[in-house]
């Protein structure tokens, strides 16, 4: 079987195991079939993904002047406390900065390669989870918007990881944490004037990931105009893990072009 399409993130479905699906553009392919087989995966080319073009993936899927020119590539992407819609200030496009960063966020404590917390629009629950490769996430604070959901991450990170070791995440061993406790003992760092915000009794969300084993030694593939084969042996997060001790991130490849053979 082959398959000819432009990496995106892998969409999801939080059944139990999570069901990964490839994006074909006029179609999907789950990838959790190709579990057990071997992939072969050549890349082809480059699209960004904001513009269209064939020059080659800068960052986040975009080509060079797309990641410095493109609304979705501002810094408050990545740090949520730089947001500044909520005062009618754009950083690039204020009417797609408004429509993004206005809007319900969540803080959450996830368990990753260790305890975290970050910061998701509501309605990206559960899939933001997923794509981190949690094992479990406790939304604990939901705001009207993008900052204020910043504002709490900061003043939590100084005691909580805010970032995901892929390594260790890939090497799982039985964290043995509570994290209504956790949430318990932060509770005091939230700012005052968000307290309002916290969520009452809480629901923990638990997830499952179709990996038939973790190899004891990791390295990343990265395609960069070469060709992988691998027996693929599972999936987390947005990594493909093989036999070999082989990991793709999938994310990290948006806007390759590749062909696909299952063999």
């Amino acid at each position: 079987m082959k398959i000819e399409t432009v990496l995106k993130k892998m969409d999801s479905e939080p059944v139990q195991p999570v069901r990964y699906f490839l994006d074909l553009g006029d179609d999907f392919f789950i990838l959790n079939s190709a579990i057990g087989h071997k992939i072969l995966i050549r890349h082809t080319g480059y699209q960004c993904k904001a513009c269209g073009s064939d020059e080659p993936v800068y960052r986040m899927g975009f080509c060079r002047k797309c990641f410095f020119e493109h609304p979705a590539a501002g810094d408050w992407i990545l740090h949520p406390e730089k947001s500044t819609a909520h005062l009618g200030i754009a950083d690039r496009d204020l009417v797609f900065e408004q429509k993004m960063q206005l809007q319900p966020h969540l803080v959450y404590l996830a368990k990753t390669s260790g305890v975290k917390v970050g910061v998701t629009r509501k309605s990206q629950m559960p899939t933001r989870w997923i794509d981190q490769g949690a094992e479990e996430a406790l939304p604990f604070l939901e705001v009207p918007n993008r900052y204020s959901a910043g504002k709490a991450e900061v003043a939590l990170k100084a005691h909580l990881a805010d970032k995901t070791s892929w390594r260790e995440m890939l090497t799982p061993k039985s964290l043995k944490i509570n994290l209504y406790e956790v949430l318990e003992k932060i509770q005091p760092l939230i700012p005052a004037e968000l307290k309002d915000y916290l969520i009452e009794d809480p629901d923990l969300f638990r997830f499952e990931y179709p990996v038939e084993n973790y190899p004891e030694r990791l390295h990343q593939i990265k395609l960069n105009m070469n060709r992988f084969e691998g027996r693929l042996t599972g999936i987390r997060g947005q990594y493909l893990i093989f036999e070999n001790g082989g990991v793709l991130n999938v994310r990290n490849h948006e806007g390759y072009m590749v062909e696909w053979e299952i063999l």
